[in-house]
C-alpha cells in the first residue's frame, strides 16, 4: 500500500500538509498540547503579550494559505503583532471555540471580537493548525478572517464560479 504522499503526488495534488510539518514537531502527550492551546487563549484574553509570546518558539513559522505574503518566522514578529493588537484593540476578547489535537498537532477553532480605533467592531472567526515543540508553538497555519454578513450563500457560490 502506497503511504498518502506518494498517492497525493501521483495524482498530481500537493504532498499532505503533515509531511512537510513533520520536521517541526516531536511526539508530545495530546493533553499537554492541549494545554498550550488553552494558555494561548488565556494570555490573549489577559493582553499579556509576554505570556502569549512565550508560549513561541525561536524559530515560529506562521502561514495563512488564503494569505500568502503574510507568513512570517520568528517569536519576534509574533510579539510587534500581538502588542499592535492589543493596543489597537483594547477590548479584545478572545473565545476558544473546540481544540482537538493528534499528537503534538492541535487543532482550534477561534472566535475573536472586540472594538477598533473609531468605535468599528472587530469579529473575526476561523481555525488555526498548530504543531507543538517542547511545549511551544513551533509552527502554525492560519485560517481566520472577519464575519462577513448580507451577501448570502448565493453570492458565495457566483464568486466561486465567477458569476458574480
Amino acid at each position: 500500500m502506497r503511504g498518502s504522499r506518494s498517492l497525493a503526488v501521483e495524482r498530481g495534488q500537493p504532498p499532505p500538509v503533515a509531511a512537510k510539518e513533520a520536521a517541526y514537531t516531536s511526539p508530545v502527550a495530546d493533553e499537554t498540547v492541549r494545554k498550550v492551546a488553552e494558555r494561548l487563549d488565556a494570555a490573549m484574553n489577559a493582553h499579556d503579550v509576554d505570556a502569549f509570546v512565550a508560549l513561541f518558539a525561536d524559530d515560529y513559522d506562521s502561514v495563512q494559505p488564503a494569505h500568502p505574503d503574510r507568513a512570517f518566522r520568528g517569536r519576534e514578529q509574533v510579539r510587534e503583532n500581538w502588542s499592535a493588537v492589543f493596543a489597537g484593540v483594547p477590548d479584545f476578547r478572545s473565545d476558544l471555540i473546540r481544540v482537538a489535537a493528534d499528537g503534538d498537532v492541535v487543532w482550534t477553532e477561534w472566535h475573536w471580537q472586540g472594538t477598533q480605533g473609531e468605535g468599528r467592531r472587530l469579529e473575526m472567526v476561523g481555525v488555526i493548525v498548530f504543531g507543538v515543540r517542547e511545549g511551544q508553538i513551533a509552527w502554525a497555519r492560519l485560517y481566520v478572517e472577519p464575519i462577513e454578513e448580507g451577501a448570502g450563500i448565493r453570492a458565495a457560490v457566483g464568486s466561486m464560479t465567477g458569476d458574480v
